[in-house]
């Protein structure tokens, strides 16, 4: 795997998000705390890896510009831009979602709850459209990346760096 393959693995990580937080939430409708509760972290966890995966990309290569075609850049620009304010406003509350459910403070837990779970659930499900936009259906030129020890010498054929990990 290299870093090209990152942009498929994190719309992977939040489709996989997604489903995990729908799954929760049938739980917690159903009674079953248990499976809720792992469904949660799971998609905690999940969603944690791909926040490391986003950044490791975008560190290496920056980012990919919506240029063609020009008729569907305003509509790609709107979802993208609810979707970054959504990214970052949602981590604080699923922090403090998750904080009050591991102190069993259940009452307070399910006040943001409410909140929390469609915002994380837009912010997965838009991710996964925003990766369809960008990377198939419309694929954009991608920048190269900047030097780093993660870049693989196999997407770099010309760069020398020993130290370099392929991920």
């Amino acid at each position: 795997m290299t870093l090209h393959d990152l942009p498929a693995v994190n719309a992977s990580l939040n489709a996989l998000s997604a489903v995990l937080l729908t799954c929760g939430y049938i739980f917690i409708r159903r009674g079953n705390q248990i499976a809720h509760r792992n469904c949660m972290v799971t998609a905690l966890i999940t969603s944690a890896l791909f926040l490391t995966g986003y950044l490791t990309y975008h560190y290496n290569y920056g980012s990919t510009r919506f240029v063609e075609p020009q008729s569907f850049r305003p509509y790609y620009l709107t979802l993208l831009l609810s979707h970054t304010i959504l990214a970052v406003v949602i981590v604080p509350m699923i922090l403090v979602t998750a904080s009050r459910a591991l102190r069993a403070r259940f009452d307070k837990h399910k006040k943001i709850a409410r909140w929390t779970w469609p915002l994380w659930m837009y912010v997965s499900v838009t991710g996964v459209i925003v990766y369809l936009i960008l990377y198939q259906i419309y694929p954009q030129t991608k920048p190269a990346p900047e030097t780093s020890a993660l870049t693989s010498p196999q997407s770099h054929p010309a760069k020398t760096n020993s130290s370099r990990i392929d991920i």
